[in-house]
């Protein structure tokens, strides 16, 4: 699945799936979903094109 991330304030981040959805999500959201994702953990400078 692929989809880009925009932090759109400290505390929000959309992340945009290339089938045209999008989803807002605090940090705790986040986390959860990149855990899901498989990704442990996320820099601060965020990749702008994730890959699964």
């Amino acid at each position: 699945m692929s989809f880009n991330l925009n932090r759109i304030n400290p505390n929000q981040t959309q992340v945009f799936f290339h089938d045209g959805r999008f989803e807002t999500l605090t940090n705790e959201e986040l986390d959860d979903f990149l855990l899901q994702m498989g990704i442990n953990e996320v820099s601060d400078q965020i990749e702008p094109d994730l890959k699964d």
